[in-house]
């Protein structure tokens, strides 16, 4: 017997006949003997329909109050699911997250998971029961109702299974697992039959989509074997594992693309000690994060010039933040481009192979493509190029690195 947890999103839950469809694939998993789980997010536009309430009363409405109206899109799911269950005559139990409870801290609208209690549970798996469990919410330490951020409910699961000491945790989705790169540009791209948590990490970060990025943090801190697969085929999916689960381990295992970066250039800042604490420690006061960071000295070696990213949404505020400190900074000139994308080549092969880097600049050169800013870390190596640029940058480097499926 194993113990899964299964994670359907609002997607998968959009309507009653979708919850039924759903219900029938989680007693699948309890006729293979298997004790299950299962954690779901609100049925699909719920949760932006309650964001909307709420923002009509200000953007400064009280944050302890706006968890207390989104997290109950998905009590509504797991009450709906838990009768889909007994329909089909499985016994079931939907928990809210603070009946468990679901144990974080109290950053409303963006709390961290930090303990689940899972003895209820525990007891109805003794008793046949599955569980049914809102993703997305719990509990703060003053007992109000909490909220863990928007794409959430990958997190509770990951969680959960944790707490369970599940032997997978399957999140189930509207693709059918993680591909070399975005199958809507590359129509070659391939599904990968694993990826270790650290590609998963960065693909999740730069761009891909398929999970949170929290969620596969917590999955590799805890060691946690996470499956993406859909819920609508019935095919195997990619597992996301550890690094000793792969015997042959790809050089470069995706190209991950985002469109949601700025680029911002300072011109002329007086070059000495502590420039850069004070360009950057307003914009972090401002929880305005900084990405990429490139800085020219100029040969005089008094003024430097420097380039960074941030997120598209938070330009303005980091210009902002900068304008007000002109004066003290002394740069000469500020430029603002959200005409730019950041490609991301990624793969823990790279550790022991060289020349990755050298194949993604004449691979893009070839192309014409300019680069304007590079960053690297040991898995993968990341420019920020002209937007117009992203779908030729992908296709080319995924031919490159020899993703294209035969």
């Amino acid at each position: 017997m194993a113990r899964i947890v299964q994670k359907f999103g609002g997607t998968s839950v959009a309507d009653v006949e979708r919850i039924r469809n759903v219900a029938r694939q989680v007693k699948a998993e309890v006729d293979r003997g298997n004790e299950v789980a299962v954690v779901v997010s609100a049925m699909a536009g719920t949760t932006n329909q309650l964001v909307d309430w709420c923002n009509q009363f200000g953007a400064l409405h009280d944050r302890r109050e706006y968890d207390v109206v989104v997290a109950t899109g998905e009590q509504v799911t797991i009450g709906l699911l838990a009768m889909a269950l007994q329909e089909l005559g499985q016994k079931a139990r939907s928990w809210t997250g603070w009946q468990l409870p679901v144990r974080t801290d109290n950053a409303f609208a963006k709390a961290r998971v930090k303990a689940i209690d899972t003895a209820g549970i525990e007891e109805g798996f003794k008793r046949g029961e599955v569980a049914v469990v809102p993703g997305f919410q719990g509990l703060a330490p003053d007992n109000r109702i909490t909220t863990l951020g928007r794409g959430g409910s990958d997190t509770s699961a990951v969680a959960l299974a944790a707490a369970l000491k599940a032997d997978r945790c399957d999140i189930y989705t509207d693709v059918d697992g993680v591909y070399t790169t975005d199958p809507r540009i590359v129509a070659k791209a391939r599904k990968l039959d694993k990826i270790t948590y650290e590609e998963m990490l960065e693909m999740a970060s730069l761009g891909a989509k398929v999970l949170q990025t929290r969620s596969v943090e917590l999955a590799m801190n805890h060691r946690v074997r996470v499956q993406v697969r859909s819920s609508f085929t019935d095919v195997p999916g990619t597992l996301v594992v550890d690094e000793d689960e792969i015997v042959e381990q790809a050089i470069v295992s995706g190209i991950a693309y985002a469109r949601d970066e700025a680029k911002v250039t300072l011109a002329q800042v007086p070059d000495k000690p502590g420039v850069a604490a004070a360009i950057f420690g307003p914009l972090a006061d401002a929880q305005v994060n900084v990405d990429m960071i490139v800085q020219n000295v100029s040969r005089d070696g008094k003024t430097t010039d420097m380039t960074f990213t941030v997120p598209a949404v938070d330009l303005e505020r980091a210009v902002a933040v900068l304008e007000k400190a002109r004066a003290s900074l002394g740069f000469s000139g500020l430029q603002a481009d959200k005409n730019v994308a950041k490609i991301s080549v990624i793969g823990v092969g790279m550790r022991s192979h060289a020349g990755v880097a050298q194949s993604m600049f004449r691979t893009l050169a070839e192309k014409g493509i300019n680069i304007e800013v590079i960053t690297t870390s040991e898995i993968k190596i990341s420019v920020l190029i002209a937007a117009e640029y992203t779908e030729l940058a992908v296709r080319a480097l995924h031919t490159a690195y020899g993703l294209d499926a035969a």
